[in-house]
């Protein structure tokens, strides 16, 4: 029988607040199936299960304050249905795979937030070819394979972090519109907790605009968003002061000519909607993912006083709270999105940042860091890496300024490009590589 624990979302993380169980006693789980949501100091996660078998017991209930590792649940492993003329595929114990680890089975390797998205969507991973390193199964490959399949019946939830699974079910349940109920979760977000018992009260606020009578104390005090405010920058604060004690940093910056490229997204966005266009940090993005894979010193881990690089790259990107304070996301297997997927990646996980909903894979798996304050007016920003990372990647604001060639003064876009690495992996020589590689990546934006 194995033991569903709470995991760790991220290296500042101690422990956890089990808000929402997503599934019950008997219910059966996939590996990847979300199964809990848990609230940390930054936001609020979906946490999955990484094993396939039955709910046999819930260990911890919804409130409570557990450290990484306490026991959550129970869970049975179940046979797969070809157990009992063969081997068993896989070990229930076993670790999360890397997505290009080998696996015994003829399922091409995909991660957790991939599996659920399919499962969002529609699309049978047995029919989808992986594109990704080792054949894994990307974000863009779902796309493609949700496209040829035409539209989809059921649209994902697009105001998701609005409310919760368990709460959008009771509302069903009680016939209540969750746009008449007040939200006392992360940016509003309706929990199980506020879901009215009788559709009653949903319908007074639906039919009369006026509130229903407990909306009133279920509203979050405002001193509370400066509370959880305070300790988000305790948390941040802490970490990044460990990460200048442990970490010897080394800090460069280079200047990015930015013609070609601000061009080149001139013409590919000519005639698109402006939900579609795509925006200078797409393509800054892309030119780093894929100048990772190429420098691998700046993609991976040091822990066990040793270096491990990543065989993805899971750029985090910094985003700044309506609230106070920052969180940095992972955008999963970025070096293998197309700009156009990874423009809508950006969106999506910048507005579930800021509405508190996130899954455990994109607070836990970033590999490499990358901050942009240029919409902010900062010409250049150096930043503290975020452990157990090695590196950090700053841009500035694009501008135009004076450029003496070939005896001629001209004006051209450019933008500061910053580098902190970890002197325990890397070397100057190996950081200006890298950053000179995001140079020539950009100054061919077609090819990205």
């Amino acid at each position: 029988m194995g033991e569903f624990r709470m995991p760790a979302l991220g290296a500042d993380m101690e422990r956890g607040t089990l808000i929402e169980w997503l599934v019950k006693p008997g219910d059966y789980v996939h590996r990847g199936d979300l199964v809990a949501a848990v609230e940390t100091d930054k936001s609020v996660i979906d946490v999955e299960t990484f094993e396939d078998g039955v709910v046999a017991e819930l260990l911890a209930d919804v409130g409570e304050v557990l450290p990484i590792g306490a026991p959550l649940a129970r869970i049975t492993p179940t046979p797969s249905a070809g157990a009992a003329v063969g081997p068993a595929v896989e070990k229930a114990s076993a670790p999360v795979p890397v997505i290009r680890s080998a696996r015994p089975s003829t399922r091409p390797a995909v991660t957790p937030p991939v599996r659920h998205y399919a499962q969002l969507v529609g699309v049978d991973l047995d029919m989808v070819r992986g594109t990704g390193h080792g054949g894994a199964i990307t974000h863009a490959d779902i796309e493609r394979a949700r496209g040829a399949a035409g539209p989809p019946q059921d649209k994902p939830p697009a105001l998701r972090a609005r409310s919760s699974p368990r709460a959008r079910k009771l509302a069903a349940e009680r016939g209540i519109d969750l746009a008449s109920v007040t939200g006392t979760g992360p940016g509003g977000a309706v929990r199980a907790e506020d879901v009215p018992t009788t559709a009653g009260a949903g319908e007074t606020a639906a039919t009369t605009g006026e509130p229903p009578p407990a909306a009133a104390p279920r509203t979050a005090p405002p001193s509370k968003s400066a509370e959880r405010t305070a300790g988000l920058r305790r948390t941040i604060g802490a970490l990044m002061s460990r990460s200048k004690k442990t970490i010897p940093h080394y800090y460069l910056s280079t200047t990015i000519d930015m013609r070609a490229a601000l061009a080149w997204m001139e013409g590919a966005n000519a005639g698109r909607s402006l939900a579609e266009r795509l925006v200078p940090a797409a393509l800054l993005l892309k030119a780093t993912a894929l100048a990772a894979r190429e420098v691998p010193e700046m993609n991976g881990y040091f822990a066990d006083d040793r270096f491990q690089p990543s065989v993805s790259v899971n750029i985090g990107m910094v985003v700044a709270l309506r609230t106070g304070g920052i969180v940095a996301p992972a955008l999963l297997e970025a070096d293998s999105l197309g700009l156009d997927e990874l423009m809508q990646r950006l969106r999506d996980l910048v507005s579930r940042a800021r509405g508190g909903r996130l899954q455990r894979a994109e607070m836990a798996e970033a590999t490499l860091t990358v901050t942009n304050l240029g919409d902010l007016g900062v010409d250049s920003v150096f930043g503290v890496i975020y452990p157990p990372q090695v590196a950090l990647v700053g841009f500035g604001r694009i501008v135009e300024r004076p450029w003496a060639h070939d005896a001629m003064v001209g004006v051209r876009h450019e933008l500061t490009a910053t580098l902190a690495a970890d002197h325990r992996v890397s070397d100057g020589m190996r950081g200006a590589r890298f950053l000179s590689r995001i140079d020539e990546l950009l100054q061919n934006p077609e090819a990205l």
